[in-house]
């Protein structure tokens, strides 16, 4: 039997020590050990996004990371991003253009729009979130629409319509 190991990190700015076994990944430890459920786990192969989280800063399929990965990191969750107020504006654009869809990728969604925002500063059908992440807003006009008056300073969000440039 493989023995527990000791992790230290930082989690939605507390500190967390834990002992974990080593193929526990993230997404589970974040649910199972410390209750924090609005990371969820979809495919458990890293495509769909439900389980976005963001690591040092970097948002990251935490379904693919063993918890023992984050020892001495920090690790932001949707909890946390919502408890500081830092994605309220978000929120407020998903909830009012419709954006929520199911509600089950909702937090990763949330989580990759507020990042794709910090990327770019200004918006089109082409931005994407970088290294691979999951992102169905261009499927999804609500999600699409929900983007547009929150990028950075003078951000917007536009997308081609028959040739044109046009505000959603």
């Amino acid at each position: 039997m493989t023995a527990a190991m000791p992790i230290s990190l930082d989690v939605n700015g507390e500190h967390v020590d834990a002992h974990v076994l080593p193929r526990l990944n993230l997404a589970d430890f974040l649910r199972e050990h410390l209750q924090l459920t609005g990371t969820h786990v979809g495919c458990e192969h890293g495509v769909c996004g439900a389980c976005t989280v963001r690591v040092n800063g970097e948002i990251v399929r935490s379904c693919l990371m063993l918890a023992v990965q984050t020892h001495g990191a920090s690790v932001e969750t949707i909890e946390g991003l919502s408890d500081s107020g830092e994605i309220a504006d978000l929120q407020a654009a998903f909830r009012e253009r419709n954006a929520l869809q199911c509600g089950f990728c909702t937090p990763a969604m949330l989580m990759a729009a507020q990042d794709l925002l910090k990327q770019h500063t200004r918006l089109s059908m082409r931005s994407r979130p970088q290294r691979g992440r999951a992102w169905r807003a261009r499927e999804d006009r609500g999600t699409r629409k929900s983007l547009g008056p929150l990028g950075a300073g003078s951000a917007e969000f536009v997308y081609r319509q028959g040739g044109s440039t046009a505000e959603p």
